[in-house]
């Protein structure tokens, strides 16, 4: 069994959210910080059995492209009043997913107590 520790922008989580369940996969959705640009993240942990990881991560590939972004980048010197600069292109999108071996799985359930 494997464990996908998936990272990807938040404008996707919702989109792969839901190409997964299509394809009968479920996740746990974190909400998590990235660093580059100070853009939300979304953290999706997807467990799966060993031949399905190419399967979810083609699902991954398709969802998650990179797309090109403007972005005003701010330097030091505009915030002490220097000049301001023009925007750059940057790729955004796109997914870090790491793969990881499951010793063992447990899901815990327990019925209703009666009164």
């Amino acid at each position: 069994m494997k464990l996908l520790v998936t990272i990807v922008q938040d404008q996707d989580s919702t989109k792969l959210t839901e190409a997964l369940v299509a394809k009968g996969y479920r996740s746990t959705k974190l909400a998590s910080t990235g660093g580059f640009l100070r853009a939300g993240s979304t953290t999706l942990l997807i467990g799966v059995q060993d031949g399905q990881v190419d399967d979810v991560m083609e699902i991954v590939r398709e969802v998650c492209q990179t797309r090109e972004k403007l972005v005003m980048p701010v330097s030091h010197g505009e915030a002490l009043g220097g000049y301001a600069t023009l925007p750059v292109k940057v790729l955004v999108g796109g997914a870090v997913v790491f793969v990881l071996n499951v010793d063992q799985f447990f899901q815990v359930t327990r019925p209703p107590q009666e009164d």
